[in-house]
């Protein structure tokens, strides 16, 4: 058997007064998810644990199987994703050009998104690209937009907290060390030279010739580098060697094709459409056809995007164009014995409040010829609930998807020197001459 975890990102949500206390899902028209639903077992999810945020790299790690403080930092994780050549012992860091303005001796965030063409982006980039100082060099290297990937070399450690205040009006703050970290001489170091390398962009970008006509024409200067989210590149078990199991991730996105990356699974990148239901059921069909694969992680953005529009209605109609995709699912997935299919989110994202992502457990369905049935009709945040799963959290995800792939190792069982959870393991013949 092999599974098929389909993800809707940021599913989840809130419930909403214009959908008379109901969440989108909930308001949504989703037969197919329904039927899903009444053929499977269902429950909620949560990455972590219930009321934690979670970034999606970072949900998704943890649904994987991987622990918290194995996680190598967003900023590594979409470097890869982009491509980037990022070595072991190397910082990298998410980092954008943006707008400030002077108040006292602060750098107040003014624009964290500006509007800016690709030339005078390219310009601005370049103008900030390489610094160096006390054996670290540091480097912009654009992803797209005003976006980019800050990399340090040298000695350094990822051990240090952000630049960008993300909302604007605060002041952009002082990298420091994690106090955990705090008596490490690399990481105060990493942070006095980033420091250094944010007041240095700050002056040579505010004195830059394009951000002198951009003052002349009354548009605001584009002055300031702000860094978030530093992390290192690790050695981390593959997840063919953590589950038994050849992953393949079908997803668009830079930041899902890194994730496959850290954790060693194939990857079949993807690109989106003004079409999300054709795009869904295309990634589906081919999900079906990668019968070389034990795990097939296919997902859709979509119903993130729609969250962080703040506007219920547009969650709801993304829903109902994704649910029309699962039609492929219901007709020719679930009927195939050799497939374990499940369907869940990797956090809740709302559509009100000011939260990037909420902390909401999510629903969970999984169908396949060795799971229970429940009596739950409806997939929803609520509906689930009452299911058979229960809560599922982290890694457990994992454990139940060896379970009902009949692939799950008798706790105590040792057919090889490390204590996986499956069945075969990577065991040695005993030779007899």
């Amino acid at each position: 058997m092999r599974c098929i975890l389909l993800l809707l990102d940021g599913l989840g949500d809130r419930s909403h007064p214009v959908l008379d206390g109901q969440t989108p899902l909930q308001a949504a028209d989703t037969p197919n998810l329904d039927k899903i639903a009444a053929i499977g077992m269902n429950g909620l999810f949560h990455s972590h644990l219930q009321g934690a945020a979670l970034p999606s790299e970072l949900a998704h790690f943890l649904m994987f199987g991987y622990r918290l403080e194995e996680f190598p930092g967003r900023g590594v994780v979409e470097a890869l994703g982009e491509g980037l050549d990022v070595h072991e012992g190397d910082a990298a860091l998410l980092a954008r050009i943006f707008s400030v303005v002077r108040d006292g001796n602060t750098l107040v965030l003014h624009h964290e998104n500006p509007k800016l063409d690709r030339e005078s982006c390219q310009i601005l980039h370049e103008a900030v690209g390489r610094f160096s100082r006390d054996g670290i060099s540091v480097e912009f290297l654009p992803t797209r937009g005003i976006a980019g990937i800050l990399l340090l070399r040298g000695d350094v450690l990822s051990a240090i907290t952000d630049s960008n205040p993300i909302a604007e009006g605060r002041p952009l703050m002082q990298v420091l060390p994690l106090r955990s970290k705090v008596e490490d001489p690399r990481a105060r170091k990493t942070a006095e030279v980033l420091n250094a390398y944010l007041r240095w962009s700050h002056q040579t970008l505010s004195e830059h010739p394009l951000n002198k006509n951009r003052k002349e024409q009354g548009l605001p200067p584009i002055n300031a580098v702000g860094t978030q989210r530093a992390g290192m590149l690790g050695r981390l078990p593959s997840f063919s060697e953590k589950w038994g199991l050849k992953g393949l991730m079908i997803a668009s996105g830079a930041v899902y094709h890194g994730i496959g990356q850290v954790i060693g699974m194939d990857i079949r990148k993807v690109g989106d459409t003004n079409d999300p239901g054709r795009d869904l059921r295309e990634r589906l069909e081919r999900a079906h056809r990668a019968r070389e694969y034990d795990f097939i992680h296919v997902h859709t953005k979509v119903t993130d995007e729609a969250g962080h529009t703040r506007n219920p209605l547009i969650k709801k109609r993304v829903i109902e164009a994704v649910d029309s995709a699962l039609d492929y699912a219901v007709e020719e997935i679930i009927p195939d014995d050799d497939v374990l299919f499940i369907v869940t989110a990797d956090h809740s994202t709302a559509s009100s409040g000011t939260m990037i992502h909420t902390g909401e457990s999510v629903p969970l369905v999984m169908t396949g010829k060795y799971v229970r049935r429940d009596d739950v009709r409806n997939f929803d945040e609520v509906s689930c609930a009452a299911g058979g799963l229960s809560l599922v959290r982290g890694k457990e995800l994992m454990y139940l998807v060896l379970n009902f792939l009949d692939r799950g190792k008798l706790w105590g069982l040792m057919d090889s020197p490390d204590d996986q959870p499956f069945t075969p393991g990577r065991y040695s013949p005993l030779l007899v001459d």
